[in-house]
């Protein structure tokens, strides 16, 4: 099980993303021990930040497909993937699976 800090996501993609992931832990806060994910809504955060906060955490960044500025920002920050939302509903079991240690 992997813990994946959720930064700037809405209620309701969280909801959608727990349908996708349910052998993980979905946090949106920092706990005592660091994530093994990062998953943030390009549109919601700066980028930058993020990338600064999680420095030894895999991201993920996405955003709507119509967003080319903010998936520029994603692979600016250095994002681990930047993709768009419905690559990321498709792929999201995957993803981690490829971006973790923890299965």
């Amino acid at each position: 099980m992997a813990t994946i800090l959720l930064v700037g996501v809405d209620l309701f993609f969280r909801g959608k993303l727990e349908g996708l992931l349910p052998d993980h832990q979905l946090v949106t806060k920092d706990s005592a021990d660091p994530p093994d994910l990062v998953i943030c809504d390009i549109a919601r955060v700066d980028p930058g930040d993020v990338a600064d906060s999680w420095p030894d955490t895999p991201i993920v960044g996405y955003t709507n497909h119509t967003d080319t500025a903010g998936l520029r920002a994603g692979n600016a920050a250095g994002f681990d993937q930047v993709i768009v939302k419905s690559a990321l509903v498709e792929r999201a079991p995957e993803l981690v699976a490829e971006l973790t240690t923890v299965e």
